[in-house]
This record gives C-alpha cells, structure tokens and sequence, in this order.
C-alpha cells in the first residue's frame, strides 16, 4: 500500500504537429521566443479573395536554454551531414533569392531616379 502512495500520474498534453515552413526568433533580456509557423494558401470557390490558413507554437525559453538548442541542433545537423551529405539550398529557393535580389536592385534604382519633392522652395 505505502507503494501506491507513492506513485504519481503523469498527465501529457501533446500539442498538434505540423510542418515549420517559417520561423521567427526574439529575445528579451529573460527569455528567447521561437515562433513556428505554418502558412497555407486556401482557395474558396464561394470568393474571390484569396486566403490563408496559419499555424503556430510559440516555444519560451531562457537564454541557456536557447544556447542548449543551439548546441544540440548544431550537433544533429553535423551527424545529418556526415550520413546525408552537406545540406543545400534548393535550387528553386535559390531561383527565388535570385528573383528577389534582382527586383529590389531594380526598385533601388527607380527610387534613386525619383526625387521627393521640395516643399520648401
């Protein structure tokens, strides 16, 4: 009897797993915020508005903490890469980047031809 006093119930509540195809991180002088997030295009015949679906967890911890991930995140990736091979951005990533830079070059140079306007005279 004394056995089951001594015994404890553990209740888990496990959040629902999905894909991170984004994060973001923050800090604060007691804790590091990592936020997870899964966004989901949605077409609805019904409206010609376009929509998204998003899921999040947000995950607090304290700053050791925060280096512990590091640390055994960094560890993980080395092992992946020995059995796998070096991990690499995805051409069609690598694509968009390209995109992306070209076009805000572009913009660069269209703001540095338009001048603001003088009101003062």
């Amino acid at each position: 009897m004394s056995e089951e006093k001594n015994k404890i119930n553990i209740k888990i509540n496990d959040g629902l797993e999905f894909f991170a195809h984004e994060m973001s991180a923050n800090f604060n002088p007691t804790q590091f915020t990592l936020d997870f997030r899964c966004i989901t295009p949605r077409t609805d015949p019904r409206s010609q508005n376009p929509s998204l679906t998003l899921k999040h967890n947000v995950v607090m911890v304290d700053p050791w903490h925060a280096k512990e991930i590091h640390r055994v995140l960094d560890n993980v990736i080395k092992k992946y890469e020995e059995k796998f091979g070096k991990i690499k951005k995805p051409k069609a990533v690598e694509k968009h980047h390209k995109e992306m830079k070209k076009q805000k070059k572009q913009r660069e140079k269209t703001e540095e031809k338009t001048e603001a306007p003088n009101y003062l005279g």
